[in-house]
C-alpha cells in the first residue's frame, strides 16, 4: 500500500513513511493509494468475530507489510482492549459510547494504534522522535496516555488556553517526563497551524525527526474504522436494515474514517455529520463554496475548528465529484441552546447524560429520522460527561464519577504558556534535542 499526498506535490509513500513523516512536504494529507474492499466472507461473519481480530482484518491491508503480522495482531489487541457498547437510548436511537478507553474519550484508539506503530518504527533508527499535537480537547490527554513512557519518543501538546475543560487539560499537562505541554495563547486553528509549520520546516526536520499525533496522521486516523465495525456487531441483533450513523464532527478525522470503512464494506444508509457554530462544512454542501469564518467557542468545545483539515480526504473519497459527495453526506450545524435543551430534555425523558458533543449527534440523527420514522440509527457518544463542566450545569449531574478522574485531582500539572508565534514553539522543540 503506497500514500499519495492530496495536493499532488510530494512522491507516494509506504504506511511506515506515512507514519513517521506524518504530514507530506508539500503540507498536503497521506491518503492510501487504493481503499481496501473487505471480503465477502467478513462481511457475512463479523457477528463472530473478536474485536481483536475485526481490527486486524480491516487495518491489514493499509499497513502493507509495514508491520508483520504478529506485531500487528498484538498492536490491534491493545488498542481495542476496552468496550463499545450500543446502548439503546429511543424506539429508534442508539449512542455507539467510545469513552471506556484509559482517558474516556474516542481518540484512546487512535492513540493508542499510533503510539505502538511509532515505537514499533522507532526501534528500527537510533534518532529520537518528536511528536507534535494540537488538541482542541480529547486529543491531547489521549495521546499523552498512549504516548507516556514510550522509549525514544518526546511528544509536544499543543493547547488553546481557556479552551479546554478542566479535566482535559488535566489529562494533558500532568503526565510529565516525555510529555511537553504548551497553553498558546490563540485559538485551536493556531495551534493546528503550528504543528503544521513545524512539520513543514526543513531545517528543522534536519535537525531532529519531527512527526504528528494529530489526525492528519494516518496511523491515528485509519484505526477510527474499528469502532464503527464494532457498532454494526451488535446492531445485526437489533435489526436487518443497515443504520444512518450521525458523528460530532469538527477536524472531520472520525466520520471519514467512517465513510472509509463504509467504502470498503460498513452496512450504513447514511453518514450525518453534525456540526456546531462552526459551520463551514454544512454551508459548503448547501453552497458548493467553502467560505471561511473565525473559529467560535461553543458547548462542544472539541469540534470548535474553523478549518477542518480531514474534510480533503472526504473529498478524495467521493473523488471530489459534489453531487456524489451530497448524496451519501448530510451535515447539520447544532447550536448552543439546541444542544443545550437536548442533553436537558433526553435526561430528563430517559436518564442518559449526554456529553455536549454527543448531544450534537443526537440532534442531527434525530432530525434526520423525522422524515423518515421507519429508519432507525446511532450516533457516537465520544467522550464521558465527568470531562465537560457544561454537564453538571444543565442535567444537574454527570453521573458516577469514573475513579481515574478523581485520582487526576490530586496530581500536578505541568505546562508552558507561550504565544501563537511559530519561532516561540521552534525555540522550545529545538531546546528538546
Amino acid at each position: 500500500m503506497k500514500y499519495f499526498s492530496t495536493n499532488r506535490k510530494s512522491p507516494p509513500v509506504s504506511f511506515r513513511e506515512a507514519v513517521l513523516r506524518g504530514q507530506p512536504p508539500d503540507r498536503g494529507l497521506f491518503f492510501p493509494e487504493k481503499i481496501p474492499e473487505l471480503s465477502a466472507e467478513f462481511r457475512s461473519r463479523i457477528s463472530e468475530k473478536p474485536r481483536e481480530g475485526i481490527a486486524f482484518e480491516v487495518i491489514k491491508p493499509f499497513v502493507g507489510g509495514a508491520i508483520d503480522d504478529d506485531s500487528l495482531f498484538r498492536i490491534c489487541s491493545e488498542t481495542v482492549n476496552f468496550d463499545f457498547p450500543l446502548v439503546k437510548i429511543t424506539e429508534n436511537i442508539f449512542a455507539l459510547e467510545l469513552f471506556h478507553g484509559p482517558t474516556l474519550a474516542f481518540k484512546d484508539v487512535g492513540a493508542r494504534f499510533m503510539s505502538r506503530c511509532l515505537q514499533h518504527f522507532s526501534a528500527e533508527k537510533s534518532e529520537k522522535t518528536i511528536v507534535i499535537v494540537a488538541t482542541s480537547g480529547d486529543t491531547g490527554g489521549a495521546v499523552a496516555n498512549g504516548f507516556s513512557g514510550v522509549e525514544g519518543v518526546e511528544v509536544i501538546i499543543l493547547f488553546p488556553r481557556g479552551k479546554v475543560s478542566r479535566v482535559q487539560e488535566l489529562q494533558l499537562t500532568t503526565p510529565g517526563g516525555n510529555i511537553s505541554a504548551l497553553e498558546v495563547r490563540g485559538s485551536f486553528d493556531q495551534c493546528q497551524t503550528l504543528a503544521k509549520t513545524a512539520l513543514a520546516d526543513e531545517e528543522l526536520n534536519r535537525r531532529v525527526f519531527l512527526t504528528s499525533a494529530n489526525s492528519i496522521n494516518v496511523a491515528r486516523w485509519l484505526p477510527q474504522q474499528f469502532y464503527y465495525f464494532f457498532a454494526l456487531q451488535q446492531w445485526k441483533k437489533e435489526t436487518a436494515e443497515a443504520p444512518v450513523i450521525s458523528v460530532p464532527s469538527g477536524n472531520f478525522g472520525n466520520i471519514c474514517a467512517g465513510i472509509l470503512a463504509r467504502v470498503a464494506g460498513l452496512e450504513c444508509r447514511k453518514f450525518i455529520a453534525g456540526t456546531n457554530a462552526n459551520d463551514i462544512i454544512p454551508r459548503f454542501l448547501q453552497s458548493g463554496e467553502m467560505v471561511e469564518k473565525p473559529p467560535l467557542a461553543t458547548l462542544s468545545n472539541a469540534m470548535d475548528v474553523a478549518r477542518p483539515s480531514n474534510f480533503v480526504r472526504i473529498l478524495e473519497i467521493f473523488d471530489h465529484d459534489f453531487l456524489d459527495l451530497n448524496e451519501n453526506l448530510e451535515a447539520v450545524s447544532v447550536s448552543d441552546r439546541q444542544t443545550a435543551d437536548t442533553m436537558r430534555r433526553v435526561f430528563e425523558k430517559t436518564g442518559y447524560i449526554l456529553d455536549p458533543h454527543g448531544a450534537v449527534g443526537f440532534f442531527a440523527l434525530e432530525k434526520h429520522l423525522e422524515d423518515d420514522p421507519r429508519q432507525k440509527g446511532f450516533f457516537l457518544e465520544t467522550a464521558h460527561p465527568v470531562k465537560f463542566d457544561s454537564v453538571e450545569e444543565i442535567t444537574g449531574t454527570v453521573g458516577p464519577v469514573p475513579p481515574e478522574i478523581e485520582d487526576l485531582s490530586r496530581l500536578s500539572a505541568r505546562k508552558t504558556e507561550i504565544p501563537a508565534d511559530y519561532e516561540e514553539l521552534k525555540r522550545f522543540i529545538l531546546g528538546r534535542i
